[in-house]
């Protein structure tokens, strides 16, 4: 994993990690890896890592087994809340970028439409 400068590498992790359970890599009631393991997996410190899965503790996303470690959340709603959110922030980015770029907001839906049409062309 590369991480940012501009962002505190904590948040990386967390978001990082949203990413997995999103993607089902981590799926509801499952344990996930070890402080230990996941400071060696993604080369940062014990600490840093220990940060983040309080974070995702305090929110709800993980909880914590005594003895046995941290697991996804049960609560399916909570779940398709936080995917929903991981969504919501690559639109804001991706409109960003595009108003960046000097594509309005009301050519948005035509330049994205004209893209995918023509990138399933490249795809078949």
């Amino acid at each position: 994993m590369e991480f940012k400068d501009n962002i505190p590498i904590y948040l990386q992790i967390e978001q990082y990690l949203y990413r997995q359970i999103a993607l089902g890599k981590m799926k509801a009631g499952e344990k996930i890896p070890s402080v230990r393991k996941l400071a060696l997996e993604l080369t940062v410190n014990v600490n840093t890592v220990q940060r983040a899965l309080q974070e995702m503790n305090t929110q709800g996303i993980l909880y914590t087994k005594r003895g046995e470690g941290n697991f996804v959340t049960e609560d399916t709603e909570l779940l398709s809340k936080t995917k929903q959110s991981l969504i919501n922030n690559e639109l804001d980015e991706f409109v960003q970028n595009m108003e960046k770029l000097g594509v309005k907001q009301d050519e948005l839906v035509s330049t994205l439409t004209d893209y995918l049409e023509h990138s399933e062309d490249h795809n078949e």
